[in-house]
């Protein structure tokens, strides 16, 4: 027989246990040789559920393992103490078998916990998905709002289930804010293309039009007829972007085959412009050279001769057109006043009125320094003094009818 401090084997190969209590209990049959060896084998098995409880354990305290797994194990524990295979201390597999009932029993009321705080936090997440779902379904940011949708229903179908009845109340929610919304938006979406379709009616009468004017040579109104053409555009619907681009490209292309035969046409007709411009500068030119006038007759002859080719030369560039009328009219205008001032020196009347005018101013001041003379004879300062002021605020105006009578006499 041989022994072991927890088993033995009879001579005949049958294995013992001792169990806590003292007494014995066959394990199995050696038959494949030393004893020894079989001793150790059932040693080994009995160490093989050892480690298994211990890394039951670690993986319970962990949080590794599951309540379920704890307990499976514990009650293998227990089983091998009522019905063991393998040789070793067995009051050890019942003590780590309670080890492991309590925790498998508080891990199951962590367990509880957690669900019960992700139940609570699982419901407060829907009624916020729920609520955010009411508080755009009358949003009209189409894109936008129809993405976020998306993410909320995302979020919803990754959240745990937990109480099917209350979720369904929010799903409820969720759903008929979402309906709301997707319906407003189909009716939207239809009226817009309903709109483009009119737009898209509306602009191509826009480019048949256009295009019946795009070969006019009516410069002028048919120009103010394209703005008007323009105008009906910028107030028409748009149609799809596309669209709207296409038909944009063909009433540019009308528009644009007039416009550049307009711009053609003004291109020699400033050409044109430019040259008449050369001429009439230089027309000017002599026309101030005509100055100063001295000769009023000689005058008006020259600049009438320029006037005359003036006059024969068309238009120049509307920008440069005042200059050249400016300085025109200024030699026309000092011509012009040389010719009044010859007509006031020729005119007898004025002669006459200037001559009765020197003839007044010039009796007075003889008057005032005759009184002036007696004022000195009588001694009297004072009277001396009043008539010299009078005398002298005379002769400027003597001077100046004198001046006036000297042009008439020229």
């Amino acid at each position: 027989m041989n022994d072991h401090p927890w088993g033995r084997i009879d001579d005949d190969g049958s294995v013992f246990v001792r169990l806590p209590d003292g007494a014995e209990k066959k394990v199995g049959q050696w038959a494949a040789g030393d004893p020894t060896s079989g001793l150790a084998y059932y040693q080994r098995r009995y160490l093989d559920l050892m480690v298994e409880a211990d890394l039951a354990l670690k993986r319970v305290t962990a949080g590794k393992a599951t309540p379920e797994q704890a307990e499976s194990l514990a009650e293998r524990l227990r089983a091998a103490v009522v019905d063991p295979s393998g040789i070793g201390d067995l009051s050890v597999f019942t003590a780590k078998a309670e080890k492991l009932g309590e925790y498998a029993a508080k891990r199951r009321e962590a367990i509880a916990t957690e669900k019960a705080e992700a139940k609570e936090s699982t419901a407060k997440k829907r009624t916020e998905i729920a609520e955010e779902a009411e508080k755009l379904q009358n949003s009209q940011q189409w894109k936008a709002t129809g993405e976020k949708y998306r993410e909320l229903l995302e979020q919803w179908k990754q959240l745990p289930r937990f109480d099917r009845a209350a979720e369904q109340g929010l799903w409820d929610r969720f759903s008929k804010a979402r309906s709301v919304f997707d319906k407003a938006r189909r009716e939207h979406f239809a009226q817009l293309d309903k709109e483009r379709k009119e737009a898209v009616r509306v602009k191509e009468d826009l480019i048949r039009r256009a295009a019946a004017l795009a070969d006019s040579t009516d410069w002028g109104p048919t120009t103010r007829a394209y703005r008007d053409l323009m105008d009906e555009w910028k107030a028409a619907p748009r149609a799809a972007r596309e669209k709207d681009n296409k038909l944009w490209e063909e009433f540019r292309a009308a528009q644009d085959k007039f416009f550049n035969a307009r711009g053609a046409v003004n291109a020699e007709r400033d050409e044109a412009e430019e040259e008449n411009y050369t001429k009439k500068l230089a027309l000017v030119e002599q026309a101030e050279a005509i100055l100063p006038v001295k000769d009023h007759k000689a005058a008006r002859a020259k600049l009438r001769k320029v006037l005359d080719g003036w006059d024969e030369i068309g238009h120049v560039p509307r920008a440069k057109r005042p200059g050249l009328e400016k300085r025109l009219r200024a030699v026309e205008q000092k011509i012009s006043k040389s010719e009044q001032e010859h007509w006031k020196r020729s005119d007898p009347a004025a002669k006459a009125f200037a001559e009765s005018t020197v003839a007044s101013f010039t009796k007075a001041i003889q008057k005032l320094t005759k009184q002036q003379a007696g004022a000195e004879a009588a001694g009297d300062t004072k009277k001396v003094a009043d008539l010299q002021a009078e005398i002298d605020g005379k002769q400027p105006l003597l001077a100046a009818a004198q001046a006036t009578l000297d042009r008439y006499t020229d």
